[in-house]
């Protein structure tokens, strides 16, 4: 079952499995070496839309407001729980509630094709974000 919640809708418990997720991901398994904290997570049009088992997010997006435009990002996925599609699951639900809006991503580099099977094209140059090759992709509103 997929979950949406805004900053202020978390209980502890959840905003905890969110970010220990992430550093689980990014931090532990990417040797990223920090989890970025943006201030994004708190803003009041942010959603953060995961899937939990037994109570524990096992993957999670972050939709973003950005004015007229979306991004989603923060896209994570537990190692145990890779391969069910549940990443897909959460960026298509995250398209849903952007509907209208063009959305942008700042994806690892690795990633361009999966992403662009949602409709993402490159929208920019490389650049390295936490010491990983990162590409700005958007999709534009439809």
């Amino acid at each position: 079952m997929i979950v949406e919640k805004r900053f202020a809708e978390l209980t502890p418990v959840e905003l905890y499995g969110l970010l220990k997720l992430r550093v689980d991901v990014f931090v532990v398994e990417q040797s990223c070496p920090y989890p970025e904290l943006d201030g994004r997570d708190t803003e009041p049009g942010t959603v953060h839309v995961w899937v939990a088992e037994d109570g524990v997010p096992v993957s999670c997006i972050r939709v973003l407001d950005n004015g007229e435009d979306r991004a989603i990002g923060r896209v994570a996925t537990a190692a145990s729980a890779r391969g069910r599609g549940l990443s897909a699951q959460l960026v298509s639900r995250g398209l849903e509630l952007c509907a209208g809006r063009t959305v942008d991503i700042g994806a690892q580099a690795y990633l361009e094709a999966w992403y662009g099977r949602f409709g993402f094209v490159r929208s920019g140059p490389d650049y390295v974000e936490d010491g990983i090759p990162h590409l700005p992709m958007r999709m534009t509103a439809r």
